[in-house]
């Protein structure tokens, strides 16, 4: 087990080294400590090698001059300037809350950023101010439509946060595909098979090789197939991606960059980078603050109340899971794959700094 503020510590050090200044080399370790912490491994520590490949790949600017491009009393454009993802999406995130403290509501698309790790970080930044957070991202193409053989869009997820009262916050952050692709690189390292409907092969043909990526096939949208309902999740997924890129001039679709170093970004002069959507809405707004939380509480208790089916303890609420993991580990500490550590420490030895 490690200890969540030596995990810290050590992501700060490595970006400092690759050039990050001291704020955003804390942002960088907050996002992904934030995604051990919850469980969400797949967007954790796993994705610094991603992140240092690319660096060195000259595909990661660590000294990015993020900026508004266009701009309304509630919404705006940020333009990245190749930055990494959680550098330009707090940032973004940041001036979505700031413009709803001021009209209400605020709602900010960005441009050529990166990956930006767990979605739910943004959307919960929006909870200390009384306000509904929400985030979404596009990535790089690894979804066939349904229908299709082609790898036309990313996981996009969606996440939302809603303040509550007594009760924890709801928190919903999920893909709009079974599965994302760091899942399915846990899945291949730890020897698994993947659930039928969650992949396919380059001919369209349902898989079960967590690698099947990696030989021309794709992820399925959220249901699987048609049959399951797999044309909702290419609807979402879709609409993750025009929020996310056709709103600020990002790729979209088969055109937003890999977030890998192997593979080669498509060229179009069009479009910039992958994209980000935020929105933060102001409570009262809409009715009283304290109101809200209150009826919120009821919702959430409600809910909680349900009779749960046969086999299942209870009812969940979104969000519980990765709550309840948080406050694990934050006492027992984080648990890291063998395998990872060392790629993680190779990279350490590399920048001449001290292992994790």
């Amino acid at each position: 087990m490690y200890n969540p503020e030596t995990i810290f510590a050590f992501i700060k050090q490595l970006f400092h080294k690759i050039g990050c200044n001291d704020e955003d080399a804390s942002t960088v370790a907050g996002v992904l400590l934030a995604a051990e912490l919850r469980g969400i491994e797949s967007h954790g520590i796993l994705r610094i090698p991603d992140y240092y490949n690319l660096w060195k790949s000259k595909r990661i600017n660590t000294h990015p001059n993020i900026r508004v491009v266009h701009e309304t009393p509630s919404t705006a454009v940020v333009d990245g300037d190749s930055a990494l993802g959680m550098i330009a999406g707090k940032k973004a995130m940041q001036i979505a809350i700031d413009k709803s403290k001021a009209v209400g509501t605020g709602w900010v698309s960005v441009r050529n950023s990166n990956h930006f790790g767990i979605a739910g970080y943004y959307a919960m930044m929006a909870l200390k101010n009384d306000m509904i957070g929400i985030t979404m991202t596009n990535a790089n193409p690894l979804v066939a439509p349904t229908f299709s053989v082609d790898r036309m869009l990313g996981t996009n997820p969606i996440a939302v946060a809603v303040p509550a009262g007594q009760q924890p916050p709801y928190v919903a952050d999920f893909a709009t595909t079974p599965i994302a692709r760091g899942k399915l690189d846990l899945m291949h390292k730890k020897g698994l098979k993947a659930p039928l409907g969650y992949v396919q092969d380059a001919e369209g043909k349902p898989s079960d090789d967590p690698n099947i990526l990696t030989q021309g096939g794709a992820i399925l949208p959220l249901g699987g197939d048609r049959e399951h309902g797999s044309h909702k999740g290419y609807c979402l997924g879709s609409i993750v991606d025009i929020f996310s890129a056709v709103f600020s001039g990002a790729g979209y679709g088969p055109w937003v960059p890999p977030s890998v170093a192997y593979l080669p970004v498509l060229q179009n002069d069009e479009v910039k980078g992958t994209g980000h959507f935020f929105g933060a809405m102001r409570i009262d707004a809409f009715r009283p603050a304290d109101e809200f939380k209150a009826a919120m509480d009821k919702w959430i208790l409600d809910f909680r109340n349900a009779k749960p089916a046969k086999g299942f303890e209870k009812v969940l609420i979104p969000g519980d899971p990765e709550r309840e993991m948080e406050e694990i580990r934050k006492k027992e500490g984080i648990p890291m794959m063998p395998a990872l550590v060392e790629k993680i420490n190779q990279i350490a030895k590399e920048l001449g700094i001290d292992e994790m």
